[in-house]
Order: structure tokens, then C-alpha cells, then sequence
């Protein structure tokens, strides 16, 4: 098996559909990497790629708005086309194993965000993804951070 680790921005508004009725919801999600060229000009490359999460637990889906950050695991699926004008293509998908919303881009404080990792395991959100516990900064921490074993 080959399994997928994909943290990054939603690129746009998820879409719930029911595909001979199985619940599916797509959406883009896109990961920047920023470098220096040899010139030491600093360079954007930017992956898209195109998930599919087939499950009933839909509830996730008002969450996946544009700009959301998320971290998505999964297996990938590279697709390959030709296009009209005969030049080859391809595209990175992946069939969306579970899922864990991390925040939105520029959102201090805004709505509040469900928490837990969502996948197909159980009806229920896991406390976070794989029940270990989601924490964004040390202030939420329950224990104080010189107990902690690294």
C-alpha cells in the first residue's frame, strides 16, 4: 500500500455529491513550497491535488471551505491525458482515508473549529487524528511542558 500525507490549503469550497448512492466529498487542496532558485531568487511551486473522501460522515463537509487548512491521508492515484491539442498530461488524486481540519488562513479566534480527525473507523470524530490529541499551541497543553518526555 501506498499511503499519502498531504497538509495544505483547500483551494476552494468542497462539494458534497451522492454517487450511486454513496456519499462523496471533492475538493482541491494545495501545498506551497517556497525555495531559492541559484540565483538566489525566491520561487512559489505549488501542488494541487484533487481529493475524493467516499464516506457517510457528510458533517465534515460545511467545514471545508476555501483557504481552510487541512491535513489529509490517503492513496494516491496519478492520472494521465491527452489533451485536445495533443499535448499529455496528468493529474495527482487521492481516495481520502481520513482527514483533520487545522485552521483557516488568516482566521485569529474567527469561527470555531470542529476538532478530531475525521475517517472511516467509527460514526464518532476521534479526538484528534488517531486519538492523539490535536493541540495548535503549547497554552493548550494539559500538562505543563517540563513533564513532557522529549
Amino acid at each position: 500500500m501506498i499511503k499519502l500525507l498531504v497538509i495544505g490549503n483547500l483551494g476552494k469550497d468542497a462539494v458534497l455529491n451522492n454517487v450511486n448512492g454513496r456519499n462523496v466529498i471533492n475538493f482541491t487542496v494545495a501545498h506551497t513550497e517556497r525555495y531559492k532558485d541559484a540565483q538566489g531568487v525566491q520561487k512559489d511551486r505549488t501542488v494541487w491535488v484533487d481529493c475524493s473522501y467516499w464516506t457517510d460522515r457528510t458533517g465534515v463537509a460545511p467545514y471545508l471551505k476555501k483557504g481552510t487548512q487541512v491535513y489529509v491521508e490517503g492513496n494516491p492515484d496519478v492520472r494521465t491525458y491527452t489533451t485536445q491539442d495533443g499535448r499529455n498530461g496528468a493529474t495527482l488524486t487521492l481516495r481520502v482515508l481520513s482527514i483533520q481540519l487545522l485552521g483557516t488562513r488568516g482566521n485569529e479566534g474567527g469561527a470555531p473549529q470542529p476538532q478530531g480527525g475525521y475517517g472511516n473507523a467509527s460514526s464518532a470524530p476521534s479526538p484528534a487524528y488517531n486519538s492523539q490529541p490535536a493541540v495548535s499551541s503549547p497554552n493548550e497543553l494539559t500538562e505543563p511542558m517540563d513533564d513532557l518526555p522529549f
